[in-house]
């Protein structure tokens, strides 16, 4: 008998086939994820030095506003990443 996962598996193979990538495909894709990272770091690396600045300000406000725009720039990075590796996958980089 076959596990709920097998199934579940094969039921998501059926509607969406696992798609075979070539090596410089997979190259690509892993370029960008360190690319990626390595903005994401910098990022960080500003923005914590801004959130420092704040903290010996005394400033909350400023604070949350850092902490939440940290959060919206790893978002938008890590969106920005996924469309350009879908553009990979589909062949179209």
């Amino acid at each position: 008998m076959k596990s709920s996962y097998e199934l579940a598996m094969e039921r998501l193979n059926k509607t969406e086939p696992a798609v075979k990538l070539s090596a410089e495909q997979k190259k690509q894709l892993a370029e960008l994820d360190s690319k990626c990272k390595a903005k994401i770091a910098g990022r960080e690396i500003f923005v914590r030095s801004e959130i420092e600045k704040a903290v010996d300000k005394g400033d909350p406000e400023a604070i949350e506003q850092l902490e939440k725009q940290l959060v919206s720039d790893r978002k938008s990075l890590q969106a920005e990443l996924e469309e350009k590796k879908e553009r990979v996958r589909l062949g179209k980089s």
